[in-house]
């Protein structure tokens, strides 16, 4: 009896098995067509409702007289207020039109808007007052699918100021930065925002700060910026009978080249320079494949000295950065007043070094 229940139990297994795999399969295949679906009408009534509110602000400023300053004011809002949501309901508040307008003085070119993007990220933007900075948020947030959250984020950390933080001209920087190909400077910034690893800055070690940047890696890179892809962490480096550890390791697919990034508790120093200056070489001689450039040093470190940094590193050397970190976030007027305290170093930096290229210029004048 018994054997004839286990018999009947293996004719019906097997059944039970292909029913369950075609069951999921189905399910796969339908939720794919659904989601994909679900995406289309998404992108489709997210386009027409940006192009919708845009028209709304549009007509706004051209009835209050077609500039900044409004001929008719509030009045003329509020009333609009009222009937819109009578008839459609909420969502039109004087609160909601005036973001409309916004937009719409933001970005009057409706050719300049882009479908990847929804209102909130226009309303956003719209806050950024100077236009060559708005337009670089737009990009960026396009080209790297930032969400609203990560586009405020990088708003409230002046990442466009940090990025121009190395670069002398700042007139000329904001082309830079938009270049094909970029160069390292037109990638690090500085200083770094690293509030997102949960680390105590009052008591942590190099392993934590490295620990808490591999668990929040998706904010890393978006700290970091386009292109970067985690190669990995401890990477060994084996010079002579020596082992050396880089902490982190990244290739950056627009910069084509490794971005070599190693973590300091406290203050960035000579000895951290040189040996991220070895791992450079190494890099280069050893890592490099046929068409990258050469490869990127960044010490992160929890301070630096910036005339340290300028006597240590040679002045031709473009490829090397000591950045300092924040594991707390910042004002935006605390980061302010950094970005200016570091440029008015570097722009003293290079006023010391302008005699002595000078001074070389007429040697050089002098043989011939």
């Amino acid at each position: 009896m018994k054997k004839a229940r286990k018999a009947k139990a293996a004719l019906i297994t097997p059944d039970v098995e292909v029913v369950e795999s075609v069951e999921a399969e189905l399910y796969k295949s339908v939720r794919s067509y659904i989601a994909k679906a679900r995406a289309k009408v998404y992108t489709v009534a997210n386009k027409e409702m940006v192009a919708a509110y845009w028209n709304v602000g549009r007509e706004i400023v051209e009835k209050q007289g077609g500039a900044e300053r409004a001929k008719y004011g509030d009045g003329l809002i509020k009333g609009l207020s009222l009937k819109l949501t009578a008839e459609f309901g909420p969502g039109y508040t004087s609160t909601n039109l005036k973001y409309m307008r916004l937009v719409f003085l933001a970005f009057p070119n409706r050719h300049t808007l882009c479908d990847q993007l929804s209102w909130s990220h226009y309303r956003t933007l719209a806050s950024v007052e100077n236009a060559k900075k708005r337009q670089f948020y737009l990009e960026e947030c396009a080209k790297s699918g930032w969400g609203v959250r990560d586009l405020q984020r990088q708003i409230s950390t002046q990442f466009y100021e940090r990025l121009l933080a190395n670069h002398v001209d700042l007139k000329k920087a904001s082309g830079y930065v938009k270049r094909s190909r970029p160069e390292p400077k037109d990638i690090v910034r500085s200083p770094a925002i690293l509030e997102f690893t949960g680390v105590s800055p009052f008591a942590y070690k190099e392993a934590d700060l490295e620990a808490g940047l591999i668990r929040h890696l998706g904010k890393f890179l978006l700290e970091l910026g386009r292109g970067f892809a985690l190669v990995g962490e401890q990477c060994p480096i084996h010079v002579g009978n020596e082992v050396y550890h880089c902490d982190l390791v990244f290739y950056n697919f627009l910069a084509r080249c490794f971005f070599l990034v190693d973590l300091k508790v406290g203050k960035v120093t000579p000895e951290d320079l040189g040996q991220m200056q070895l791992y450079k070489h190494y890099y280069e001689r050893e890592r490099m494949n046929p068409g990258d450039n050469p490869p990127v040093g960044i010490v992160l470190g929890s301070d630096r000295d910036e005339a340290v940094i300028r006597y240590t590193l040679n002045e031709h050397e473009r490829n090397l950065f000591a950045v300092k970190y924040h594991l707390n976030l910042p004002t935006e007027e605390e980061l302010r007043r950094e970005l200016q305290r570091e440029r008015a170093a570097f722009e003293e930096a290079r006023l010391l070094a302008a005699p002595q290229k000078v001074a070389k210029v007429r040697v050089r004048k002098g043989k011939k």
